[in-house]
């Protein structure tokens, strides 16, 4: 099993809007995201630590500006927690082992699907295209990941 974790030398590595929404729980400007449009297979994991925490196959187009699943691709790296800021009640999205804020989670997505809404910041993600996968560790999560258009 691989160890997904946050170290020095990640924190290191990523750029200051990185480092301001995982380490600060800060949000990106809507529309702004690298990965907002991306379409291509894969899964997205954790900047930090790696960890896989959703596949292009759960990913559509809310509306909302920022990357939005249906659900994660493994429940145990998603930590939700109760966010009260800015006077709003919210559910916080954190990665379990990289202890890295996400986004948020709203049940307003697709009922066909769970009616879940991840909302998740790009600088928060690294994409693994489906051809990287298994070179990278990733191979598990294949056959979560299909083709989308």
């Amino acid at each position: 099993m691989t160890d997904y974790r946050k170290t020095d030398e990640a924190i290191a590595r990523l750029t200051p809007e990185q480092f301001r929404v995982t380490q600060q729980s800060g949000t990106e400007r809507p529309g702004t995201g690298p990965l907002l449009y991306n379409k291509k297979p894969g899964i997205y994991v954790d900047i930090v630590s790696g960890e896989p925490l959703f596949a292009s196959s759960d990913k559509y187009e809310s509306g909302c500006g920022w990357p939005s699943f249906t659900k994660p691709i493994a429940p145990a790296n998603v930590n939700e927690l109760r966010d009260t800021t800015h006077g709003m009640v919210r559910i916080e999205v954190r990665s379990a082992h990289g202890d890295s804020h996400l986004g948020h989670v709203f049940d307003d997505g697709p009922r066909d699907r769970g009616g879940l809404r991840y909302c998740i910041n790009s600088a928060s993600l690294r994409f693994v295209p489906r051809e990287s996968m298994t070179a990278e560790g990733y191979g598990a999560y294949l056959d979560q990941v299909e083709d989308v258009a």
